[in-house]
């Protein structure tokens, strides 16, 4: 059964929207975890950036006590932000790479141009009992360097895919690359997950792409969410993944 993973960042933008620098405020995106929970989701995910712009470490570790599926920490491959995983003892981190002037991930992580320090950080995590993703785009080479730092799961980037949608031959080429991608980081022992720009659109085709794991969606759930609130949201993207044939 392919998973779908949550991602509560875009809740706690719309709070920090109004309430940053503040002790409190709303939307509550440990609150919409659970929610997310409760709607059926099998995990949820939250990225601490470096400059805190929407979880901040009080989610984080509220998260870790009130969740009870599967928390996927995103995270940046600095000293700072792995000393707080190695305390927060998430399921799964899921190592990023991280610009301050983007709005959201623009792209995969540079295992191999960085893979000596992804791999100290991968076993530094692992040594404390917690899995390793790497978001990594459809690039064999990445992958071959994934494999090299024994990271568990990779993370496709689907980007390149989402915003290929309109154009059906250049989607289809990506959809290509996609799924040869997962193939390889099968062939490699890699698990794989998928992620970003996915939408109840696109979402389908994606079934094409074998051995996929769990799937982690944000921005598109709280889109949507707008409309029809959270938890039919998330039932929605949950009956789009049904019958996804592994």
């Amino acid at each position: 059964m392919l998973k779908l993973g949550v991602n509560i960042d875009h809740v706690a933008t719309l709070r920090q929207a109004r309430y940053r620098g503040m002790d409190d405020g709303e939307p509550d995106p440990v609150a919409a975890a659970i929610a997310a929970e409760e709607a059926g989701a099998h995990g949820i995910t939250a990225h601490l950036r470096e400059d805190r712009r929407h979880i901040l470490d009080r989610d984080v570790f509220r998260l870790r006590e009130a969740i009870r599926t599967r928390l996927n920490f995103e995270m940046a491959v600095v000293p700072e932000i792995i000393d707080i995983a190695l305390r927060l003892r998430p399921d799964i981190c899921c190592l990023v790479p991280e610009k301050r002037t983007e709005v959201t991930t623009e792209g995969g992580l540079d295992v191999a141009g960085a893979c000596d320090a992804v791999r100290d950080a991968t076993r530094r995590l692992q040594d404390a009992g917690i899995e390793v993703s790497l978001f990594v785009d459809p690039d064999l080479a990445q992958l071959d360097a994934a494999a090299r730092t024994g990271a568990q799961f990779v993370e496709l980037h689907t980007g390149a895919y989402a915003e290929a949608w309109h154009s059906k031959r250049e989607r289809n080429l990506q959809i290509e690359r996609l799924a040869a991608a997962a193939r390889h980081a099968k062939g490699l022992g890699i698990r794989v997950n998928a992620g970003h720009g996915l939408n109840l659109q696109n979402l389908p085709l994606l079934h094409l792409v074998p051995h996929l794991v769990e799937l982690n969606i944000g921005h598109s759930i709280v889109s949507r969410a707008v409309f029809v609130g959270l938890q039919p949201a998330i039932r929605e993207f949950l009956a789009a993944m049904q019958g996804y044939p592994g």
